[in-house]
């Protein structure tokens, strides 16, 4: 009786090693979601069209054919999304052009007509 008790515990120890690995697997998906989240609003925000939203969003899910992917592979698509959303134009070109408009007025070199 003892030793099946100890073969139990064993059993139960590991069922909560997958326990714990499964709610941190699930923990970084979480916060990639978000990622991804806070960077369509952003877009969003900047009005990139619908068009260019869903060229992004086909270009990241092409690159990975399985129709159904596997838990890892999850990760590995929210993951690429974030990339491509943050590599988008829009949000690197919008503070560039407000930093550029009052460097040109107050540029000495400006020559009025």
């Amino acid at each position: 009786e003892l030793q099946q008790k100890v073969e139990e515990t064993e059993v139960l120890k590991m069922e909560l090693q997958m326990l714990e690995t499964e709610r941190v697997r699930l923990s970084l998906v979480e916060e990639k979601l978000l990622d991804v989240l806070q960077l369509l609003q952003q877009l969003r925000d900047l009005n990139i069209s619908k068009r260019a939203l869903g060229k992004i969003l086909l270009s990241t899910l092409e690159s990975y054919p399985d129709p159904q992917p596997g838990k890892a592979q999850l990760l590995e698509v929210l993951d690429t999304l974030h990339q491509e959303l943050a590599a988008c134009e829009l949000l690197h070109k919008q503070p560039m052009e407000q930093a550029q408009s009052p460097r040109s007025l107050s540029n000495p070199l400006v020559i009025s007509c």
